[in-house]
């Protein structure tokens, strides 16, 4: 494992996955019991930094959360990707996205947004990545100060460094369950509760189920869809 998968074990796989507990084919997010460590927030359509930074500063100064991991997408917009130190259910961690949503991005038309969606449960699909087939397009974590550079054109040229992406994960740290806890109650979100849009697939799916249920689902995009047909056919080796 190298300094860049090690980082993003560190922060967003399952326990049972980062301790190496469960096969390395199993690339869900989600573990056993439908928790999960990670949890997105994107922007895209266009892609607009501004309306996503006053979220992103917000986490901090509002609600005193470590920031979370700012990403372009690979192909018209930002991501947010928030680390939890001990796994959630996946309903909680919908509420809490959703939650955000709302105090922050309450204008912000709810095509252009995507919450918990299907890429944030498979390791394979976090950045860096490339995005599209036969394009030089790459999802990439950036920088906070770099990120409004991005705002034309959501993605790098080339391959990332990883031991540039390495380096922009090493300096985030996971949200604390209390901490968590006390940024519900300013949000005024019951933590039990999972959002009327919570995705409809269920999160306790084995991690083939859930892979083939992604790839039939015509709501995904494509490039995530073909993603999952190559990790489905990884877990089969």
């Amino acid at each position: 494992m190298n300094r860049l998968h090690a980082e993003l074990h560190r922060l967003y796989a399952s326990h049972a996955l980062a301790t190496g507990t469960v096969a390395p084919a199993a690339t869900s997010l989600v573990d056993a019991g439908g928790c999960l460590r990670a949890a997105l927030l994107e922007l895209a359509g266009p892609a607009d930094w501004t309306a996503l930074s006053a979220l992103w500063r917000g986490v901090q100064a509002d609600l005193d959360l470590p920031a979370p991991a700012i990403a372009v997408t690979g192909v018209d917009g930002y991501q947010l990707w928030f680390s939890f130190a001990e796994p959630l259910p996946l309903a909680q961690a919908s509420a809490f996205v959703e939650a955000l949503r709302r105090r922050y991005l309450a204008d912000v038309a709810p095509q252009r947004l995507r919450l918990m969606a299907p890429q944030a449960l498979f390791m394979a699909m976090l950045p860096p990545r490339q995005t599209q087939v036969g394009s030089e397009h790459w999802s990439a974590f950036v920088a906070p100060d770099l990120a409004p550079v991005f705002a034309a054109e959501p993605w790098l040229d080339v391959p990332p460094s990883p031991e540039g992406q390495a380096d922009l994960l090493c300096r985030l740290e996971s949200i604390r369950p209390a901490d968590l806890r006390a940024a519900l109650l300013r949000l005024g979100a019951a933590a039990s509760a999972a959002p009327s849009s919570a995705p409809s697939f269920a999160a306790s799916l084995d991690p083939e189920s859930f892979l083939l249920k992604v790839i039939n689902d015509e709501s995904v995009a494509m490039v995530l869809r073909i993603d999952a047909a190559k990790a489905l056919l990884q877990a089969k080796k």
